[in-house]
C-alpha cells in the first residue's frame, strides 16, 4: 500500500459532475501539483486543475482533502469534483497517471484498503458491495444493515464468548494446580450448547438472505394456451414473451427480473405441460418441469373453462403453489370452481384480458414474497461464505462435545472460533480478499 491509488468514482459517460478519488501518501502532493495548494481539511473548496507538465487549464471544479487516519481508507484522501464530460475526465487521469507514486486503482482496492486499516470489516464491506448493486428497496435495506454491521457485530459477539470458554478450558489445561472450580467443565459445555444452538437457529433461515440479494425464484407452470405468457408480460408490463393463439408457442424459459413492492423477483415463463409433440417442445417440457422443482413460488395458470387441464398440472401442483384460474371473461359462473380443488387451496380468478383480478394476484403474490423475505429481528446471512463458516463453526462444536481429552476439547474451540473470525475478517483470510474485492468497481 505504499502506492497512491486514484480512480473515477462515478459513472463514466456525461454528466453534471464527475469524481476522481485519490487514496494513499501521495494524495496531498497530487493535490499541489494539480491545484497548487491544499485545501483545509472536510472543506470542499474551489479549485482550477492545471496540468504541471504544460501549465494548461483542465477544469474549475471542487477539491476535498482527508487526512490520514479520519478518511474512508485510513489513508490520506482526496477528491477532485469536475464537470462529467468524457474530455475533461480524459485529461485529468492523464495528468494523474504521470505523478510521482500514483497509479490506477484496482476493482475495489479503496474498500479493500478501508478493511485493511480497521475501517470496516469483511461483511461490511459485502454490505457495501451490495449496497452498490441494491435494485431494490429490500435489497438495499439489507445492504444498509450490514454494511452498518449489524452481521459482523453478531459474529463477533459468538466469537468472543467462544473465546472465554476456550480461556477457561486453557486454565484448567495449564494450570490444574490452581484449583479451579469442579463446574467449570459443566459452565462451559454449557456455553457452548448455547452458542451452537443460536447458531443453527440462525442458519435454519431458508438462506433468506441469499435469496434476497439474488432475486426470488417465480415460475409460471401450466398447460398450454392457458396465459401464461400474457400473465408474464402483464405482471412485467411489456412484451416480453410471444403470445398467440395457437397453442405451444413458448418453447423455453424465458426471464426476466421485477421489482414488487420492493422485492426483486426473478419470473420464468415455461412451456406448456403436456404430452410433447416433437423433440423440441419435450426438451421444453422437461426444462418446465425443472424449473418448477426449483423455483421458490410456482403460479399454475389453468384455463378456467377448460377442466380437464387439471390432469396436465397434477405433477407440479403443492400445498405452496397459487394456482390461477385464467379466464373468466369466457367462463360462466362457478365454472372455475374445479380449480379449487387442485390441491392448492381456493384458486385466484383472473382475466389477463380485462385485467379482472389482477390487483388480487399482485397482492397475493407480494405477500407471499414479503413472507418470504422478512427480515425479524437477526441481520440475515447474505453469502455462501457466511454459511460455509458458520456451519464449519457448528461441525467444531459437536467435535468439542464429543472430544475425549481437554487438549482435543480446547483444539476444537480454537477451530470453532477461526471459522467465526473468517466471516468478518479477524484471521486467516488472505486468500478470500481478492475473491471478495474483485466483485467492485473500480473507485469503490
Amino acid at each position: 500500500m505504499s502506492d497512491t491509488i486514484f480512480a473515477l468514482a462515478t459513472a463514466p459517460g456525461r454528466a453534471g459532475i464527475a469524481v476522481f478519488r485519490l487514496s494513499g501518501p501521495a494524495a496531498r502532493r497530487a493535490l499541489e501539483a494539480v491545484v497548487g495548494a491544499v485545501p483545509q481539511p472536510r472543506v470542499a473548496t474551489r479549485a482550477r486543475f492545471r496540468d504541471p507538465a504544460s501549465g494548461e487549464t483542465i477544469d474549475d471544479g471542487l477539491t476535498l482533502f482527508f487526512p490520514a487516519p479520519r478518511s474512508a481508507t485510513g489513508e490520506d484522501v482526496a477528491e477532485l469534483h469536475i464537470h462529467g464530460s468524457r474530455a475533461v475526465a480524459l485529461a485529468l487521469a492523464a495528468v494523474l497517471v504521470r505523478l510521482p507514486g500514483l497509479r490506477p486503482a484496482a476493482p475495489g482496492e479503496f474498500t479493500r484498503r478501508a478493511f485493511e486499516h480497521g475501517k470496516l470489516d469483511l461483511t461490511a464491506a459485502e454490505g457495501l458491495a451490495d449496497l452498490v448493486a441494491a435494485e431494490t428497496a429490500a435489497q438495499r435495506r439489507q445492504a444498509l444493515r450490514q454494511l452498518a454491521g449489524e452481521f459482523g457485530r453478531l459474529c463477533e459477539a459468538w466469537r468472543a464468548r467462544l473465546l472465554r470458554a476456550l480461556a477457561q478450558i486453557e486454565a484448567e489445561i495449564d494450570f490444574p494446580e490452581e484449583g479451579l472450580p469442579e463446574n467449570l467443565w459443566r459452565g462451559v459445555r454449557a456455553e457452548a450448547q448455547a452458542l451452537r444452538g443460536e447458531i443453527a437457529c440462525h442458519l435454519a433461515d431458508d438462506r433468506r438472505g441469499e435469496r434476497l440479494r439474488d432475486g426470488l425464484a417465480v415460475a409460471i407452470l401450466g398447460p398450454p394456451n392457458a396465459g401464461k405468457s400474457s400473465l408474464m408480460n402483464a405482471l412485467a408490463r411489456r412484451e416480453v414473451a410471444i403470445t398467440a393463439a395457437s397453442a405451444g408457442t413458448t418453447r423455453d424459459v424465458i426471464e426476466v427480473a421485477l421489482d414488487l413492492g420492493g422485492y426483486p423477483l426473478l419470473l420464468a415463463d415455461t412451456a406448456g405441460l403436456r404430452a410433447a409433440a416433437d423433440a423440441v417442445e419435450e426438451e421444453g417440457v422437461r426444462r418446465a418441469h425443472a424449473r418448477a422443482a426449483a423455483a421458490d413460488v410456482k403460479l399454475i395458470v389453468v384455463d378456467a373453462t377448460q377442466p380437464e387441464g387439471s390432469a396436465a398440472v397434477a405433477g407440479v401442483v403443492d400445498a405452496a403453489a397459487l394456482v390461477v384460474a385464467n379466464k373468466i371473461d369466457l367462463a360462466p359462473g362457478g365454472a372455475a370452481d374445479w380449480a379449487d380443488r387442485l390441491g392448492a387451496g381456493p384458486a385466484l380468478r383472473l382475466s389477463v384480458h380485462t385485467g379482472e383480478g389482477m390487483a388480487a394476484l399482485l397482492a397475493r403474490l407480494e405477500a407471499e414474497v414479503a413472507r418470504r423475505f422478512s427480515a425479524g429481528g437477526a441481520p440475515a446471512i447474505t453469502r455462501a461464505r457466511h454459511r460455509q463458516a458458520l456451519e464449519a463453526t457448528l461441525s467444531a462444536l459437536d467435535r468439542f462435545f464429543a472430544a475425549p481429552l481437554p487438549e482435543l476439547a480446547a483444539e476444537d474451540l480454537r477451530a470453532a472460533t477461526r471459522s467465526l473470525g473468517r466471516i468478518t475478517g479477524r484471521v486467516d483470510v488472505e486468500d478470500l480478499l481478492d475473491v471478495i474485492f474483485r466483485e467492485f468497481c473500480i473507485g469503490k
